[in-house]
């Protein structure tokens, strides 16, 4: 007989052997079935560039039959191909020992990591099906022909494609990445607009596109070309409210940046406060409106007649069969700059050079320029390089937490000083943070201004990454934010009551704050530690009102079409904050109008 007490236990044990038995596995066996010989379901862990990727990993007769992701904060748009053209190549190869997705690397280590972690977990040896690569499995046509090609798949190329799209023509978007999105996709995604709704909820007065323009001419240092700003200054409320209402936009209701350099708080900011909300939203309306668009196809050479006219383009495709695009109409470049290309930054400004880490997409490589520079384009203001000031000193990454600078955050040194104006430029910015000791800057702010913004909170990932990198800390004093980062404590507490006797009177003192500080009195605080990184190249093609690329000559390129940063005429020697979005967006329509009306 077996005692009642005995019979009570036996659940007990069952409980605790199957838990021995899981732990033997080093991880979650999720389901197993010797039938069918021997499936089993592994869960596995890695790390991607926004937090842990989980995935569940299928194993039968030693063989992947199967991966879901369980869990992850990625970027939807960049994480697309990965969990799904990486899964097919590691399901055909039998192994994760393939080649990551161009522009979205980080993202997919991390779930090739996972997908490690679970074959170790497994404990099972898989035997190598053969090599897989990153290819498309649909075969091109050798000859295609639209009315108009546009090449790049950001802002400006899908604002043409669209716009082009209305006018009647038949359109297709070349993207040379896997993705979409391109240096639109990663930003903050904020927009200049004077004399938008959002500034009239809040109460704000006296903007205007003529006080726009004048910001813009003398943030650039007057070198932009002023017809071409005063267009910018003249449709940028127009676009914003396009992307409103057209493409389904949203920006939130009730609150502004004031970027550097800017006389009024007129940025309007993105739900979720970063580009994929419009990049997903324009993808969305040009799957609407059927445009295509080919991923992992490289635009090489521009094609003209005997005239001159620009007729097409060839391209090369992921398998490497060369295709070309012929456009009755005409070919719209929306390459982007060039600040991931090395080589061509050190070409034309040599102090940019490997010492400096990118924010760019991998994709900014200058193609666009080097293909119309080929065909007689002229370029211009090609030596100026704009480094974002505040950015990730392990990855180089632009820091959108940091967008709390523009809500009252400080700026100090390793001394535990100021030494620039929060809200300058921002050439003068980086110029003033090189300047310091150690060439790098640390951000203070406390929990007042992060409830402004709430930049800690839409952005968590990226702040728990910090945290983790050990560039971010959450200090319930000020000695220990000084402690953490070894900053001179008295020198700081001074600096801090500084900083809030002038957030009472209004009046900086030492760097006339444009907005007014805000006080630091009480906590938590958190700190920050950041370097400048290249972002945004403000040199490239010579363009006309309507968007039309003019050669060496002065003369109009027949055919061929640019906008955003491809082009050098808007932002001189420096772009403002918040200028780059209404720039791509202006004269992407305005590229994709005319090259549909071959004006």
């Amino acid at each position: 007989m077996v005692s009642t007490r005995a019979r009570k236990l036996l659940p007990i044990l069952l409980i605790v052997c199957l838990m021995m038995t899981l732990s033997a596995f080093g991880g979650k066996a999720l389901a197993t079935n010797s039938s069918t010989g021997g499936t089993v379901v592994m869960e596995g862990v890695g790390e991607g560039k926004h937090g842990d990727i989980k995935v569940e990993v299928s194993f039968s007769d030693n063989k992947i039959t199967d991966i879901k992701v369980m869990e992850q904060k990625e970027n939807p748009v960049l994480a697309e191909p990965v969990f799904k053209q990486l899964k097919e190549n590691v399901m055909t190869a039998n192994s994760p020992e393939v080649d990551v997705i161009s522009g979205s690397t980080v993202t997919s280590k991390g779930y090739l990591e996972a997908i490690r972690n679970a074959i170790k977990k497994s404990g099972l040896t898989l035997a190598a099906a053969g090599a897989a690569s990153n290819t498309q499995k649909t075969k091109e046509a050798a000859d295609q022909t639209y009315d108009v090609v546009v090449i790049g798949a950001g802002g400006a190329g899908f604002s043409a494609a669209i716009e082009a799209k209305k006018a009647g023509a038949s359109v297709v978007i070349l993207e040379k990445m896997p993705t979409v999105g391109g240096n639109t996709l990663i930003s903050g995604g904020e927009m200049n607009a004077p004399n938008n709704w959002v500034q009239r909820a809040l109460g704000i007065t006296g903007d205007s596109a003529d006080l726009f323009y004048e910001d813009t001419m003398k943030g650039g240092d007057n070198l932009g070309t002023p017809k071409m700003v005063r267009i910018l200054a003249d449709n940028a409320l127009a676009s914003a409210e396009w992307l409103r209402d057209d493409i389904k936009v949203q920006f939130l209701p009730d609150h502004l940046f004031q970027f550097g350099g800017h006389s009024k708080q007129r940025a309007l900011i993105p739900v979720g406060q970063t580009g994929a909300e419009m990049i997903t939203k324009l993808k969305a309306k040009a799957d609407t409106d059927k445009i295509v668009i080919k991923t992992n196809m490289k635009a090489e050479t521009l094609l003209t007649n005997d005239q001159g006219k620009v007729t097409g383009v060839t391209a090369t495709s992921s398998t490497g069969d060369k295709i070309t695009f012929h456009a009755n109409k005409g070919v719209v470049l929306a390459t982007g700059g060039f600040g991931s290309n090395i080589e061509m930054r050190k070409k034309y400004n040599p102090e940019m050079d490997e010492k400096y880490m990118s924010t760019d997409s991998p994709g900014s490589t200058g193609d666009g320029i080097v293909m119309a520079e080929a065909v007689g384009a002229e370029l211009t203001n090609m030596k100026y390089i704009q480094t974002y000031p505040v950015c990730n000193p392990v990855t180089g990454v632009i820091s959108l937490v940091a967008d709390s600078r523009f809500d009252g955050a400080i700026l100090i040194n390793q001394k535990g000083k100021r030494f620039v104006e929060e809200l300058e430029r921002r050439d003068v910015i980086s110029k003033a943070i090189l300047a310091q000791p150690g060439g790098y800057t640390y951000q203070l702010w406390n929990q007042k201004i992060a409830d402004i913004g709430k930049t800690n909170e839409v952005h968590k990932d990226e702040y728990d990454q910090m945290i983790k990198q050990g560039v971010l800390y959450k200090a319930k004093t000020i000695e220990d934010a000084a402690k953490f980062f070894k900053i001179d404590v008295k020198t700081l507490k001074a600096t801090i009551q500084k900083v809030n006797k002038y957030a009472k009177t209004g009046k900086d003192l030492d760097f006339h704050h444009r907005a007014g500080l805000k006080s630091l009195e009480k906590g938590p605080y958190y700190i920050q530690k950041a370097v400048p990184s290249v972002h945004h190249t403000m040199g490239g093609l010579v363009i006309d009102e309507k968007a039309r690329v003019i050669n060496e000559k002065g003369e109009i390129i027949s055919g061929l079409y640019a906008a955003g940063e491809v082009t050098g005429v808007i932002h001189g020697t420096n772009r403002l904050g918040g200028n780059a979005i209404a720039d791509i967006i202006t004269f992407g329509r305005i590229a994709g109008q005319n090259v549909a009306a071959k004006n």
